[in-house]
């Protein structure tokens, strides 16, 4: 048995009054004279025992009345668990309102029912205590504590949210939230999906845990998980193939599921699949895209009744031409010309060693070092700010290089240096079909493919610790083109010259060609062509104006201007979890749009698998209790039962009430 307010049972101390008096109540003796004293004296001894019986009953029921009334003030009770402390209460109570709770019950969202739930917890308790709800948000104004007055009206806002938290966190910030006095009670009303539901409990007498699943309709879901092109990036009056994979997440064989595009508006089906039980189909949508600029497309499939994740939005961007620079001591170079501009898609500029102007080398996917003899320092600084970026080189140095200039350029950049040219006819005779450059080119690499053969190269330091990846090898082992990741970017360095005379790599259609066309594209390849809402936060986009004071604002389902870090030519760009509503969205500077957005809800919750009660009673049993959500049950009534356990104060005033009535009784009955 505990107490409420056990500093009361100092009281019983009042107990010794009515002793005392007791003790020392001496009563007058009235002398009568009798002529026999043999009767005198039976008379006294029968009265003397019949009052000492009478007063030790009247004694007995003032002691008794006094101790009712103190243990009635001290408010005993029994717990069950044993695990309530005496004090004030503070409740936390978790509110699972992601999307899984859209599913029915009894006719019922579950997110409905959960409410009323957490509103018959909060009635189990008295109005001094506090109470803290929170959601999967949370957020830091739902981490307060509230009275019992405004607690129904926190529940009541509660509306489901594409953001989930691993059911870790949410007890992480009860725990931590935890008030130094009083007792602390956490609740859990979820339908603890195994994908969340992660929960690692010890015994700790400072917090007292309450699971209860609420128990819904098993559905199945189908769900579509992602989406993604086989090219890095799409191009314009291409065929691009686009790949989505589409998961059975139920126990169940699901046949002829729907499958369609909407692109810029227009809708368009894409046939039926078959999707065998707990398993992933991978589609293949084939796009002609046509139109240059930002493109939206929704993917969506047909299932019903859980919806959130039947559409899947991407948004890509569609380059109307691919900017590249050629650097060249003079002129212009034409192998590099003639394949530019037989390539609608490609802008190329031609640009002397002495007229290069540095502040535009951010507009250029791909910049050239065709033949120049040398690289100056300032040039050297600007390519190297270039590369980290996001800017892709390729360099060709020349027979006539001046190798002290170039290593110079090479050692900012942490690239092998040249160490000196040969004059030998090498072959080459391995490509790397594993890397983006030449990945998805070749259907084989059988010998009728003809690679290049140069009459003189340069040789270069092998330092591995400087992470060069081979794209072309010759058959001595060298490396004759080297790819090297620096930054954002990326730098190709070549051992031969762009020149015939040495290196017929540009009157090799079958290598040239692709090469320099995928060279063009990989500065675009790490581009996202959607995010998950809750999980990725940030964008880059680059920083094209000189003010340090530009806004860049989110327009879409939702507006607001987003956190943003200016990082010398680019911008991050940081959501902060302020999207979520799964569509479109665009990333305006002065109502110019710079990049197009597409957001999707989480996938995390698809799997529609629960923990049961009787699961969570094996796993968390002994460190929490779990309690069935009976529809019938009065969840108020089993919470102070369990909680606050069965009180006795009552009953205390009752028995006070009784034994003051039989004080008075034998006082005024029995007659001495």
């Amino acid at each position: 048995m505990s107490f409420v307010y056990p500093q009361i049972l100092w009281g019983l101390l009042a107990l010794a009054i009515p002793i005392i008096i007791h003790l020392f109540h001496f009563r007058r003796f009235k002398k009568v004279y009798f002529s026999n004293v043999k009767l005198l004296k039976e008379i006294k001894e029968e009265k003397s025992a019949r009052n000492k019986v009478r007063n030790f009953l009247v004694l007995l029921s003032r002691l008794l009345a006094i101790a009712a009334l103190v243990f009635a003030f001290a408010q005993p009770f029994i717990s069950k668990n044993n695990t309530v402390k005496a004090g004030k209460n503070y409740v936390s109570i978790f509110v699972d309102n992601s999307y899984s709770m859209m599913a029915a019950t009894e006719d019922v969202p579950l997110i409905d029912k959960t409410k009323r739930r957490a509103e018959e917890i909060v009635e189990a308790y008295d109005p001094a205590d506090q109470f803290q709800i929170l959601t999967h948000e949370l957020k830091g104004s739902q981490q307060r504590w509230i009275s019992k007055d405004n607690v129904r009206s926190a529940i009541e806002e509660i509306e489901l949210s594409p953001k989930v938290n691993a059911l870790s966190n949410v007890l992480l910030v009860q725990k931590q939230s935890a008030p130094a006095d009083g007792n602390h009670i956490t609740y859990m009303l979820s339908d603890f999906q195994k994908s969340i539901t992660d929960i690692e409990l010890e015994k700790d007498t400072t917090i007292e845990v309450n699971l209860i699943p609420m128990q819904a309709v098993r559905e199945s879901n189908i769900a579509i998980d992602s989406a993604w092109f086989e090219s890095v990036v799409p191009s314009i009056n291409q065929n691009n193939k686009l790949y989505v994979r589409v998961t059975n997440h139920s126990d169940e064989n699901q046949k002829d599921v729907r499958l369609s595009i909407t692109h810029n508006g227009q809708n368009r089906p894409e046939g039926t699949m078959d999707i065998p039980a707990r398993s992933s189909i991978t589609d293949t949508i084939n796009l002609l895209l046509t139109k240059a600029g930002w493109q939206e497309m929704e993917i969506k499939i047909d299932d019903y009744p859980i919806q959130f994740d039947d559409s899947y939005f991407i948004n890509f961007n569609i380059k109307e031409s691919i900017k590249v620079l050629s650097l060249n001591k003079s002129g212009n170079d034409r192998y590099l010309t003639a394949l530019f501009r037989g390539l609608n898609q490609f802008d190329l500029d031609n640009a002397s060693e002495s007229n290069i102007q540095y502040d535009k080398f951010k507009d250029y996917d791909l910049i050239v070092l065709a033949s120049l003899t040398s690289i100056s320092s300032g040039l050297t600084a600007s390519l190297k700010t270039y590369v980290e970026n996001g800017g892709n080189i390729i360099a060709f140095p020349p027979r006539t290089a001046d190798i002290e200039t170039y290593n110079a350029f090479l050692n900012q950049l942490n690239a092998n240096s040249i160490s000196q040219w040969e004059d030998t006819e090498q072959s080459v005779s391995k490509i790397n079909t594993s890397e983006f450059v030449f990945d998805n080119v070749y259907t084989s690499t059988s010998n009728n493919l003809k690679l290049p053969t140069t009459q003189g190269h340069y040789n270069f330091t092998s330092f591995s610790a400087r992470g060069g990846e081979y794209l072309l090898r010759y058959r001595s082992g060298q490396n004759f083109l080297t790819k090297y990741n620096r930054g954002k970017g990326k730098v190709y360095i070549c051992a031969a010259p762009l020149d015939v005379q040495y290196n017929d790599l540009v009157t090799n259609a079958e290598v040239f060609v692709p090469m320099l066309y995928k060279l063009s594209f990989s500065a675009t390849q790490s581009e996202k062509i959607s995010y998950a809402i809750g999980k990725d936060n940030y964008t880059e986009v680059n920083n094209t104006s000189s003010n340090n004071e530009i806004i860049y604002k989110i327009k879409g389902e939702e507006e607001f201007i987003p956190g943003q870090t200016n990082m010398g030519n680019t911008t991050l760009v940081n959501f902060n979890n302020m999207i979520r509503k799964a569509g479109f969205y665009n990333l305006n500077l002065e109502d110019q749009m710079v990049k197009g957005l597409a957001f999707n809800y989480d996938r995390i919750e698809s799997n529609l698998d629960y923990e049961s009660k009787e699961e969570l009673e094996d796993k968390y049993g002994a460190d929490a209790n779990v309690i069935g959500n009976t529809a019938s049950a009065d969840l108020s009534q089993i919470i102070k039962q369990k909680d606050q356990g069965i009180r006795f104060w009552k009953w205390c005033l009752i028995l006070a009430l009784i034994f003051l009535a039989i004080e008075t009784l034998l006082l005024r009955f029995w007659k001495l």
